[in-house]
């Protein structure tokens, strides 16, 4: 008598790694990798402005935050947008609002209008914030997710180490420099958003809204029998829309602040010394020959070595030593920075431990991808995952901000030494509060 072989169901988060994946994985990475070379391209950029238009230190600084500022206001509202119209549509929508601000931005050389496109572009990559990580999360394995989700982090420094690079290799066209540099992130939000066309709807944010058929559809894409999690979320399409006091209540409150107090606490000292590490590095007295800038550029091609402890390490030791030994490391670095910084130290020296600050940055990072998509239950990911990148873009801004002043007002050696205690404020609160969420199914995970 013949027989039929019935594959059993098998959880999606329990799938086997697939190309399927990987190809959700490069359209996320095009959120942190935009981010990232936005944000470092106006540190040479506007040192290449300051030269050729008249700026006061105020609109500088207005500049330099601007991003940051619109962030801000993005991760909010693209967060709610996100769960509320899907993550494909605002996938999409974001990245064709950087791609036309770049490009029209390009025409304006007044310094005004130069800060209102650049909050505008900041609006728009705040908003894919709350989309991308959640996004990836819905779909990655759980033997993977640490590892995968937690490199999106990288690409974060990829972009910004290709923006010092390619920004090097562009002072060459003059005094219009700045301008050209300020457009090419426009270009490489247009290169993903050709990829991002064809990304499919998350089928947990489908199944959240009751729209089973349309989950299976793309379920069907992963396997022939893959099947949500048993008691993965299914709110059903009568669930009220989701408001910003809806991410503090049941149990969430606690890890709204756990996630926003970390990502701020390892955000704050990051771009302030990103934006202005060309300054802080002549100051150190390496200023001639375009040094300054070759070395930034240095320093932030070998910080991606922060990527081998996320990739290794993420899904075996697990998500909080790792947090708890890169505020450490990397705050240690910045003590060494501070109390060397007079010396009249050799290039390498400084570059060396940079590397070593940025590094462990990179690998600790990775956990503002990881822990607000795994606490955080699907019809409230993107809310609250916006929340958290509005708080940390905000206080970033404010940080940027303030930098400048501070390193004029208190030196150099102060301002890194502050910086360096900011991470250690970090080590003690993942001491306490981090949770270990490795090897844990999403439904799980936001039950903590």
């Amino acid at each position: 008598m013949a027989t039929t072989d019935v594959q059993d169901p098998i959880s999606m988060d329990d799938v086997p790694l697939s190309r399927f994946h990987m190809k959700l994985f490069f359209c996320s990475a095009g959120c942190p990798l935009v981010d990232g070379y936005a944000l470092g391209i106006i540190a040479v950029a506007l040192a290449q402005m300051q030269k050729f238009v008249e700026l006061s230190a105020l609109m500088s600084a207005l500049i330099g935050m601007a991003t940051l500022c619109g962030m801000f206001i993005g991760s909010l509202i693209g967060g709610q947008l996100t769960d509320l119209i899907g993550r494909r549509k605002m996938f999409i929508i974001d990245f064709a609002v950087i791609t036309t601000v770049c490009i029209v931005g390009f025409f304006f050389t007044d310094p005004l209008i130069v800060f209102i496109f650049r909050i505008l572009l900041g609006v728009a990559m705040g908003a894919d914030y709350p989309v991308a990580g959640p996004y990836l999360t819905e779909f990655i394995p759980r033997s993977k997710r640490g590892s995968l989700v937690g490199t999106l982090n990288a690409f974060w420094y990829i972009g910004y180490a290709a923006a010092f690079v390619i920004g090097y290799f562009m002072l060459g066209i003059g005094e219009t420099a700045w301008r050209w540099m300020l457009l090419t992130p426009g270009i490489l939000s247009g290169v993903w958003l050709i990829e991002r066309c064809q990304a499919p709807e998350s089928p947990r944010w489908l199944m959240s809204k009751g729209r089973d058929a349309d989950a299976q559809k793309i379920l069907t894409k992963i396997g022939p029998n893959v099947v949500l999690p048993e008691h993965d979320d299914h709110d059903g399409d009568d669930k009220p829309r989701v408001r910003l006091a809806d991410i503090f209540r049941n149990g969430s409150g606690k890890w709204v602040f756990f996630v926003a107090a970390f990502w701020s606490l390892q955000v704050l000292p990051t771009f302030g010394i990103g934006t202005y590490v060309p300054i802080i590095m002549e100051s150190m007295g390496f200023a001639e020959g375009n040094m300054q800038y070759l070395g930034s550029a240095l320093m932030n091609v070998f910080y991606l070595l922060g990527l081998v402890p996320v990739f290794f390490l993420m899904d075996t030791l697990g998500r909080r030593l790792t947090m708890i030994w890169a505020f450490a490391i990397s705050g240690a670095a910045l003590f060494v920075l501070a109390a060397t910084s007079h010396l009249n130290m050799p290039f390498w020296f400084i570059l060396v431990v940079f590397i070593i600050y940025g590094a462990f940055n990179v690998s600790m990072g990775a956990h503002q991808w990881i822990y607000p998509n795994e606490l955080f239950p699907t019809h409230i990911r993107g809310t609250a995952s916006g929340f958290c990148t509005a708080v940390s873009r905000i206080v970033s801004a404010v940080g940027t901000f303030l930098f400048p002043f501070v390193m004029d007002r208190f030196g150099i050696a102060a301002t890194l030494g502050i910086c360096g205690g900011l991470f250690m404020i970090g080590l003690v609160l993942s001491i306490i509060m981090a949770p270990e969420t490795r090897n844990m199914n999403l439904a799980d995970s936001t039950h903590l």
